[in-house]
């Protein structure tokens, strides 16, 4: 084979693996029933990328459709963080997905903690209390079509993994989550707390526009997960 019709072919294999994803994106989208997540204080509609997603803020649609939870209880939400009519402790306590937010100077500390690795921002939605089988839906607004990492801030007591879908088609495998269990702690309901950063964990090829993102529990649980910070990948 001659070099023009090498290059020509190549160009072909990757028009048609476009087409194919361009064709898989609208199918899905146009048969999705959720919506981007808004709120009385969060108006921003699709999330962007680059930039901060934030787990917290998953779609609605409700189970099944924007996500699936083990249970219809919110743990967090209204249970832990109990209802007394504020934001951060009332915030989506009617669904499954168990949320509650990084909680700074207490005594003895949370998540403002020694044992962090890195220190997350005061009053932080996220998601927890997370089991194997679950997942949630984020619809995402892309500037460009490019490859892009991201880095995950999270808690895990015990590793695990997690994997991405991309406009409902697997896109990473699974993501191996590294422990963040530190025996130095005396308190032992804060190895929940202990937040870090894994840097470059996801790595996306990403179409412009709208896409929605499956974010699945793989293994193990007991995950806290934050936020995803998308940039370009290099």
């Amino acid at each position: 084979m001659n070099k023009t019709l090498f290059r020509f072919t190549l160009f072909l294999a990757a028009l048609l693996a476009t087409t194919a994803l361009c064709a898989s994106k609208a199918d899905f989208l146009a048969h999705y029933k959720g919506t981007p997540y808004h709120d009385s204080r969060y108006q921003g509609g699709a999330q962007l990328i680059p930039g901060k997603v934030i787990c917290a803020y998953y779609d609605l649609g409700g189970e099944g459709v924007a996500y699936h939870d083990s249970d219809a209880a919110n743990h967090g939400s209204g249970d832990l963080n109990p209802a007394d009519g504020s934001y951060l402790h009332e915030f989506r306590m009617n669904e499954g997905v168990d949320i509650s937010f990084t909680k700074f100077k207490l005594d003895p500390a949370i998540d403002d903690n020694p044992y962090d690795k890195v220190v997350p921002p005061a009053d932080l939605l996220y998601v927890g209390w997370t089991v194997p089988g679950e997942w949630f839906n984020v619809t995402v607004q892309v500037a460009e079509a490019a490859e892009y990492s991201a880095d995950l801030l999270y808690t895990s007591n015990r590793g695990g993994s997690i994997s991405l879908d991309v406009n409902g088609e697997p896109a990473t495998g699974p993501l191996t989550i590294a422990s963040t269990f530190d025996t130095a702690d005396p308190l032992a309901w804060r190895q929940w707390h202990h937040w870090n950063l894994a840097p470059g964990l996801v790595r996306l090829k990403l179409p412009k526009g709208k896409s929605v993102l499956t974010v699945h529990i793989v293994s193990e649980g007991q995950m806290n997960l934050a936020t995803f910070d998308f940039k370009k990948a290099r």
